[in-house]
């Protein structure tokens, strides 16, 4: 069983800065307000969630590292949880889900940095 999180239709269109003070449509805002409660319920549920990239007028660095990333710097979700529940689709821009994995892996890497400390 998998859901699917379209962020072109579910969010906006066009996806803004990192941070809700820097203005409208921010990854904070996307992760809080979207991409959190759907991989909660997928992670609780034992179910997929599709986040489905395309269809917008595309994404700053740190719109998809905020979003990402910060669901384990920010809300400390599980790594290991988060890519077992978790499949990124796009066809417009294949790379994006490179890089998403990328903020993902950094922000796990820094959590087991700081747990060391």
């Amino acid at each position: 069983m998998s859901k699917m999180l379209k962020i072109a239709k579910d969010f906006t269109r066009t996806p803004g800065p990192r941070y809700i003070k820097e203005g409208r449509f921010s990854g904070e805002q996307f992760r809080e307000s979207f991409l959190k409660p759907a991989i909660e319920h997928a992670i609780n549920g034992s179910y997929r969630l599709l986040v489905d990239l395309d269809g917008t007028a595309g994404y700053g660095t740190s719109f998809l590292e905020e979003s990402f990333g910060g669901l384990i710097r920010e809300d400390k979700l599980d790594y290991e949880q988060i890519i077992k529940h978790i499949v990124l689709s796009s066809f417009e821009e294949e790379y994006l889900k490179d890089d998403i994995a990328e903020y993902l892996r950094d922000a796990h890497q820094q959590s087991i940095g700081k747990l060391g400390k």
